[in-house]
């Protein structure tokens, strides 16, 4: 969004980008897709939507802001660290943007996953943005392979 309008368009770099995910994702987003069936029968001719248009609308088939989200994110962590029906958690989550999700998203396949499969996942033109950008990922990563290593030869 720029000045509160919507931006559409192609990513930074202009290119397209397959990012393969996992069965319970497609379930979840072909469930989503009967969802938005239903509601575009309910709305009727109200609906704004398109045939092939976005997945997550209003309930009349407009797009969503990313803001909308963001808020919601801020809603459901409160949810979960101020419970109304049972005690707090021992485990607070922090204040999260959207955006936050894409690093959590790569911090989270760099503990196992090649960097070159997370730069081209990420969108990353260039492996090495990636490993400035999480650096601090890739020394932890270091720190335990040579624990590794030293576990194995101890081994052996």
């Amino acid at each position: 969004m720029i000045q509160g309008e919507r931006v559409n368009g192609t990513t930074k770099s202009g290119r397209t980008r397959v990012i393969p995910i996992d069965d319970d994702t497609v379930a979840v987003l072909r469930q989503r897709k009967a969802d938005q069936a239903a509601e575009q029968l309910q709305a009727g001719d109200s609906w704004r939507g398109t045939k092939d248009g976005y997945v997550f609308t209003t309930g009349w088939g407009e797009p969503i802001y990313p803001d909308t989200v963001t808020s919601l994110m801020t809603k459901l962590i409160r949810a979960h660290n101020q419970p109304t029906q049972q005690p707090r958690p021992k485990n607070q989550l922090p204040h999260a943007r959207l955006h936050d999700l894409r690093h959590i998203h790569a911090t989270t396949l760099l503990s196992g996953v090649p960097v070159h499969v997370v730069a081209a996942r990420l969108g990353h033109a260039d492996p090495a943005i990636t490993l400035r950008v999480y650096a601090h990922v890739i020394r932890s990563a270091e720190a335990t392979a040579a624990d590794i290593f030293a576990q194995a030869v101890k081994a052996a």
